[in-house]
């Protein structure tokens, strides 16, 4: 392994040891941050968690935002195909230069309000699910950001940002689990039988195959039924199921 490849290595693991040791996101963002700007260097990073209300958008250096930039990207998001990735669609780590040239993005109405008032020339985006919050699933956007004088981000950058994307969004769905579901609120038969089978170590896929519905489907009976059970993922799932007193479930089929 060469040298560079080593001291990115390092850098993933220390944000790994914070995420192993957390034991609540007020806590874990502002020690968070520095070190994702070490794992994914820039100049400054943005969290935005999404919605909640009870945890708003951070950054670093802290004052990297007027409220004039909020407002504009605010008004002008929509236009900007690197942010919809972000936003509505997948997610996935992503260079802007992979979406846009630089004229594209010098283009863009956003451009001179947003991002030149704080030097974003080069940007690294992802996004990841993270628990809930305001009784409803959350996501959170990361964006390091580079100014003009420095190199885009490399295929390496990239690829840390995926390793750490997955750690990520395990550690703020164990931090932000759904809350409990109100008493009363009963799994149903059909939300049942897809535990059943998650419980049994079936795949979305194959419990979508087994039931005939769509694993879409199977996606919003998990997601239900995560909320009713007070978990927040398939393993959690799966283990309440497992543990659930004998007797069958109340409701009707949906």
């Amino acid at each position: 392994m060469s040298a560079a490849a080593e001291a990115g290595l390092r850098r993933i693991l220390s944000v790994v040891d914070l995420l192993i040791d957390a034991v609540d996101e007020d806590s874990l963002v502002p020690a968070l941050l520095p070190l994702l700007l070490g794992a994914l260097p820039g100049d400054s990073v943005i969290w935005s968690p999404r919605p909640d209300p009870a945890h708003p958008l951070r950054t670093l250096p802290d004052d990297l935002l007027s409220q004039d930039v909020l407002d504009a990207f605010d008004r002008g998001w929509s236009c900007d195909s690197f942010v919809r990735h972000t936003r509505i669609g997948s997610g996935t780590p992503l260079r802007r230069s992979s979406l846009q040239t630089a004229g594209e993005f010098h283009a863009l109405p956003v451009y001179a309000d947003v991002y030149r008032p704080f030097g974003a020339e080069r940007q690294l985006a992802m996004s990841f699910p993270a628990g809930y919050a305001a009784g409803g699933p959350r996501r959170v956007t990361v964006v390091v950001s580079r100014d003009r004088r420095a190199s885009d981000f490399s295929d390496a950058d990239v690829a840390a940002a995926g390793l750490l994307r997955s750690r990520l969004s395990r550690v703020l769905g164990r931090l932000a689990p759904p809350a409990p579901a109100p008493a009363g609120e009963l799994v149903t038969r059909r939300e049942s039988a897809v535990l059943g089978l998650l419980a049994d170590g079936l795949t979305n896929q194959q419990i979508a195959h087994r039931l005939a519905i769509s694993p879409r489907t199977v996606d919003k009976h998990l997601e239900h039924a995560y909320a009713k059970l007070g978990v927040g993922g398939r393993v959690a799932a799966a283990n309440a199921w497992l543990t659930r007193e004998a007797g069958p479930p109340g409701g009707s089929p949906p």
